[in-house]
C-alpha cells in the first residue's frame, strides 16, 4: 500500500481537471518581441529563460517533489511559436470537445487574443510548413488520416531520452555551462560554423542558467513557507526541500531525494522548452541505483521513504497535461504525455541489470495506478523468474502496465541502426514501443500511413469511397483485375505512393524545424551536441537515426487480401464486381457476402494462409520506406506501433475486404483485428511472431485481453511467464496486456464518475478508461478476451 501522503496526493490527482495555463506563451512571447533580429537559437534560450523566470512557482500542500509547469495541479501549456491557429479556432470549445477537454477561463483565452496570437501570425512553425508543402502531398497529409504528421507541426518534436547516467548526474547544470564556456574560449567568428558554434554555446549557457534560476525560486518559495508553517514536520520537509532546490540541478545530486528531485527538474525544463511528447526517462533503475544503495548503507533513507519518493514522481509525471489540437487527440488519446520509463534488462556488458529499483518501480506503479511513467520492462534469457513473475503480478492488476519487451530483439534493432553493441545493450523505450538510447536524436513518431487506405485506392480507382475524391495514384477499376497478383500490385503501388509523400512531407519538415525551432535546451540533454557545438534539431547527438514512419491496419489489409484471393480468385464465389457493390453499399444487402468473407483465414490465427501475407506487406513496407533517406541522408525507419491512431485511421475509410464496416477502426501495431484472434493467446502469438520484427527499428506493438479469472492462481501467473518467454524465444519484440471483464468496463462506460481511477491499455500506452471517447472505449471493448491460455 502506498503511505497516507501518497494517496492523498493520488486524490488530487484524479479528482484535478485538466487546465489550461497561460504564463509560458506570454514569457515566451514577450521575449521574442524583445530579441527582434538576433540569431534564433539565441532568441529561443533568452525565451527559456524568461519562462523560468516569470511562471508561477507553486508548492501544492504537503509536496515532497516540487515544481509544476502552470498554476494548476494539471496544468497544459500553449506553445504560438509551434501552432496558435489551432488554440484560437478551438479554445472556445476545449471544455466541450469529445477526446481531451480542457478547461480554460476567460482571462486567459482574452490574453491569448489579445497579446498572443497577433504577434505569432504569419510567424508559426504550423505555418510556414504548410506554405512549404507542395499540394499533391498535402492534399493527402494535412488533417485527412491518410498519411497524418500534425502532431510535428502543430507540437515539438520531443522524443529524447534525457542523458542522466553520463550528463545530468555527473555535471550538473552548472557542470554544463562550464563546459560552454570552455568551448567558447577557442573560437573566433571568422567563419560559418565558429559562428554557429558561438552561438550554440552562448544559448547553452542561457538555458542552464534559466533552469537552475527556476529550481531557486523554488528554494526560495519552500523557504519562505517553512517560515511561516506551523507544524513541525511540515517546516522540517520544506526546509529540505529548500536545500535541495538550492543545490540541484545546479550541481550533481548525491541523495535518493536529490536525484528525483533532479529527474524532475530536468523533465519541467523539457516540457516548458517545447511542451512536447515522449520525454523519456530511460532506465531509471539503472541510473538511480548508486544514490539509492548509497543511502540505504548509510541509512540516510529507509525503503519505504524510497518507494515512497518513487510515487511522488510517478504522480508529478502524470499532473502535466500535454495541450493539444483536437485532431492530434484522436491520435494521441487521454492526456497521455508518453513519458516511457524502463527497468530490467542486461547491463552494458550483457549481464542481467535487474535490481531492487526495478522491483519498487513495478511496486509504485501498482500502488498509484496513473497513468503516467509508461512504465516497460526489459525481458530476456536471463532474466530471473523472480522478476519476470513480478511482471505478471503487475499485469494481473489490469492496469495495461507493464509493457513487456524482448531485450535481444530490441538491442538487434539498434545494432542494425550502426550503434556499437554496448550502446545497444544498454537501450530504453521511448514513448511508446520504439527501442531508444540517450544518446540518439531521432523522430520516432514522425508519420501514421493508413495501410487500408492503400487497399480502399486499389480497388477504388485511386477514390476515397466516403468522399469520392481522388486522394491515391489513377487505376483501373477493382472489377477489370484478372488475378490475384494484379490487386496485390495494385495495392503496393498505392502504399508506395502514401509511403513516397510521408518522405516528402517529413523531410520538408525537418528542414522547417531545424530553421525554425532549435532546441538548445533538449540539446543539453543528449550526448555529443555540446562536443559538437551542434543543435540537436541539425544532427548535433552522437547517433542520429531517421524518423519513424508507422503503418496503421496490417492485420485488416493482410485480411483483405485474403479474402480476395480466396473468394474471388481461387473458389470463385465472388467477381471483384460483386465486392465491390458490397464495399459501396457497406455490406448493407449483402450478408451472406459478408459472412462469407468474415469466415476467411484471419491474421491471429495461426494460419500460414494469412499470416503469409501479413508477412509479405511489412517486409515490402520496410523496403519501401527504408528506400528515402531523411534531411540528414540516413534512410527512414519503418514501424507497426499503436497509439489511438487506428481509430481516426479507420473513420476515413470506407468499408474493406475483410467484413469491417465503413469508418471503423482498423488494427492497431501487428495485433489481430479485434475480434478477429478466436482461436487462442498461443495462436495469435505464434501469427504475430512470423513477423521480422528485427527490422523494424521503429518498434512493433500487440495487444492481447485476458479474462481476470485466467491469471487468478500462482499457477496461471507461470504460464503466463512461459507464454511471454515463448513468444520471444519465436523473435517477437513487445507484449501487452488488457487484464479486465468487458462488463466492468462496460459499468465505466455507464458510471464514470465512480471509476475515474480505472486503467486500460489503449494501444502503446495506457490512460484512464473514463478519458476515453466513446469511440475509443468501445473498440477496447471489442477486443477478443482470452478466458484460456
Amino acid at each position: 500500500m502506498s503511505s497516507k501522503r501518497i494517496e492523498g496526493f493520488k486524490k488530487s490527482y484524479i479528482d484535478a481537471k485538466p487546465s489550461i495555463s497561460v504564463h509560458r506563451a506570454v514569457a515566451f512571447t514577450a521575449s521574442y518581441k524583445e530579441t527582434e533580429g538576433e540569431s534564433i537559437i539565441i532568441r529561443r534560450a533568452k525565451a527559456f529563460q524568461a519562462v523560468c523566470k516569470r511562471i508561477p512557482v507553486t508548492i501544492f500542500d504537503d509536496e515532497i517533489i516540487v515544481g509544476a509547469v502552470g498554476e494548476f495541479l494539471k496544468s497544459g501549456v500553449v506553445c504560438p511559436e509551434y501552432s496558435w491557429k489551432w488554440v484560437e479556432e478551438e479554445m472556445d470549445s476545449f471544455e466541450s470537445r469529445d477526446q481531451d477537454p480542457y478547461r480554460i477561463d476567460a482571462e486567459a483565452k482574452d490574453t491569448l487574443r489579445e497579446e498572443i496570437f497577433p504577434y505569432w501570425k504569419g510567424k508559426s512553425l504550423e505555418e510556414t510548413f504548410l506554405s512549404r508543402l507542395n499540394k499533391e502531398t498535402a492534399k493527402i497529409l494535412v488533417d485527412t488520416g491518410i498519411i497524418d504528421n500534425d502532431s510535428k507541426w502543430r507540437n515539438a518534436v520531443g522524443e529524447i531520452t534525457a542523458d542522466y547516467q553520463d550528463i545530468v548526474f555527473k555535471k550538473g547544470f552548472g557542470g554544463l555551462k562550464a563546459e560552454a564556456l570552455k568551448h567558447l574560449q577557442g573560437l573566433e567568428p571568422i567563419t560559418a560554423e565558429a559562428l554557429e558554434k558561438i552561438d550554440f554555446y552562448n544559448a547553452s549557457i542561457l538555458v542552464c542558467d534559466a533552469i537552475v534560476t527556476l529550481a531557486q525560486r523554488y528554494s526560495d518559495k519552500a523557504m519562505k513557507m517553512a517560515q511561516t508553517e506551523t507544524d513541525a514536520r511540515r517546516k522540517e520537509e520544506l526546509l529540505e526541500i529548500s536545500r535541495i532546490c538550492r543545490k540541484v540541478p545546479e550541481h550533481p545530486p548525491e541523495t535518493f531525494y536529490e536525484a528525483i528531485q533532479t529527474v524532475w527538474f530536468t523533465q519541467i525544463g523539457s516540457i516548458l522548452s517545447e511542451n512536447s511528447l515522449a520525454l523519456n526517462l530511460g532506465r531509471f533503475d539503472q541510473y538511480m541505483y548508486p544514490c539509492y544503495a548509497n543511502d540505504i548503507k548509510s541509512g540516510t533513507i529507509t525503503k519505504d521513504d524510497a518507494q515512497e519518493l518513487i510515487e511522488a514522481l510517478w504522480i508529478k509525471l502524470s499532473e502535466w497535461v500535454w495541450a493539444i489540437s483536437s485532431n492530434t487527440a484522436k491520435f494521441f488519446a487521454g492526456y497521455n504525455a508518453f513519458q516511457n520509463l524502463t527497468v530490467g534488462g542486461r547491463t552494458r556488458e550483457g549481464r542481467d541489470a535487474t535490481n531492487d529499483l526495478s522491483y519498487m518501480c513495478l511496486k509504485a506503479t501498482e500502488n498509484v495506478k496513473t497513468h503516467q511513467p509508461g512504465l516497460s520492462v526489459r525481458i530476456h534469457p536471463d532474466s530471473s523468474d523472480e522478476f519476470l513473475l513480478a511482471v505478471c503480478k503487475l499485469i494481473r492488476v489490469g492496469t495495461g502496465f507493464p509493457a513487456v519487451h524482448n531485450d535481444k530483439v530490441g538491442s538487434a534493432m539498434l545494432l542494425a541502426e550502426g550503434l556499437s553493441p554496448e550502446d545497444a545493450r544498454d537501450w530504453s523505450n521511448c514513448g511508446c514501443v520504439v527501442p531508444h538510447f540517450r544518446k540518439i536524436g531521432q523522430w520516432t513518431s514522425a508519420v501514421n500511413i493508413n495501410l487500408a487506405a492503400a487497399i480502399e485506392y486499389a480497388l477504388n480507382g485511386g477514390k476515397s469511397r466516403i468522399t469520392g475524391k481522388n486522394m491515391g495514384l489513377p487505376e483501373v477499376p477493382g472489377s477489370e483485375f484478372k488475378s490475384y497478383d494484379e490487386v496485390k500490385t495494385a495495392f503496393y503501388k498505392q502504399l508506395a505512393y502514401l509511403i513516397k509523400h510521408s518522405a516528402i512531407g517529413s523531410v520538408t519538415l525537418q528542414q522547417v524545424h531545424a530553421e525554425m525551432v532549435p532546441r538548445p535546451y533538449i540539446s543539453m540533454l543528449v550526448d555529443g551536441c555540446m562536443e559538437k557545438g551542434k543543435d540537436l534539431s541539425k544532427g548535433g547527438a552522437k547517433y542520429n537515426l531517421s524518423p519513424v514512419f508507422t503503418g496503421i491496419g496490417v492485420a485488416d489489409s493482410a485480411n483483405s487480401l485474403a479474402a480476395i484471393k480466396k473468394l474471388v480468385f481461387e473458389d470463385k464465389k465472388y467477381t471483384l464486381g460483386e465486392i465491390d457493390k458490397a464495399l459501396a453499399a457497406d455490406w448493407n444487402g449483402y450478408e451472406e457476402m459478408r459472412q462469407a468473407v468474415l469466415a476467411c483465414p484471419k491474421y491471429g490465427n495461426d494460419d500460414d494462409y494469412v499470416d503469409s501475407i501479413a508477412v509479405e506487406i511489412t517486409d515490402f513496407y520496410y523496403k519501401e520506406v527504408h528506400s528515402y533517406k531523411d534531411y540528414f541522408g540516413t534512410p527512414f525507419t519503418s514501424a507497426f506501433m499503436g497509439i489511438s491512431n487506428y481509430i481516426p485511421c479507420g473513420s476515413v475509410i470506407g468499408a474493406t475486404p475483410d467484413g469491417r464496416k465503413a469508418k471503423t477502426p482498423l488494427t492497431e501495431g501487428v495485433s489481430p483485428h479485434a475480434g478477429t484472434d478466436l482461436t487462442s493467446p498461443t495462436a495469435a502469438m505464434r501469427s504475430v511472431a512470423k513477423i521480422n520484427h528485427d527490422v523494424h527499428s521503429g518498434g512493433t506493438l500487440m495487444n492481447m485481453k485476458f479474462a481476470p479469472d485466467l491469471l487468478k492462481s500462482d499457477r496461471n501467473l507461470k504460464n503466463l511467464a512461459a507464454l511471454i518467454r515463448a513468444y520471444f524465444a519465436l523473435g517477437a519484440f513487445h507484449v501487452q496486456f488488457n487484464v479486465i471483464s468487458t462488463e466492468l468496463l462496460r459499468k465505466a462506460q455507464e458510471h464514470p464518475e465512480d471509476y475515474k481511477d480505472l486503467l486500460v491499455r489503449v494501444a502503446g500506452y495506457s490512460t484512464q478508461f473514463v478519458n476515453l471517447s466513446r469511440e475509443a472505449q468501445n473498440a477496447i471493448i471489442e477486443r477478443t478476451t482470452y478466458e484460456t491460455m
